[in-house]
């Protein structure tokens, strides 16, 4: 499997999302992911990818994409992220490992910046297709993005 970072231009994503702060935790984030998802099920929305951020030290953030008619309620807020440039990596975390992909990118980002193609570097986030824990599919198609400004 090659694995190859670039710059796009990310879409802009409407987002159910659930934040909290505390140590990491698999469970706990699953546990998001699937309060989340039936939210957006009990709704009767359609929903797109997923996305796992971590705004600030020790605070994360689980989002679905929805589309519909959606307004926030039940501890789960709508909120948009903007589109915006970003630096990408698409791999498949059985092939290769996720600690491997998040320090070459990390080493990357600092050559971009040394060579004075990136200004700063944002915050990291995990885009998936669809539910990671039940599409195996969804989990190999794993993509890491950085907001970056050029």
């Amino acid at each position: 499997m090659t694995v190859d970072f670039k710059f796009k231009r990310a879409p802009a994503y409407r987002v159910a999302s659930v934040a909290w702060k505390g140590p990491w935790s698999d469970a706990r984030i699953h546990a998001k992911f699937r309060r989340v998802a039936a939210w957006a099920k009990a709704r009767g929305l359609r929903t797109g990818k997923w996305v796992f951020r971590e705004p600030g030290e020790r605070a994360w953030e689980v989002g679905i994409e929805v589309r519909g008619n959606a307004k926030s309620g039940g501890g789960v807020r709508i909120k948009t992220y903007p589109s915006c440039r970003v630096a990408s990596v698409l791999f498949d975390p059985e092939v290769v490992s996720a600690r491997v992909v998040y320090h070459g990118m990390t080493d990357w980002l600092r050559w971009r910046r040394k060579e004075r193609e990136v200004k700063s570097v944002g915050q990291y986030r995990e885009v998936y297709p669809g539910d990671p824990w039940r599409d195996k599919t969804a989990y190999a198609q794993t993509e890491i993005q950085v907001v970056v400004r050029p």
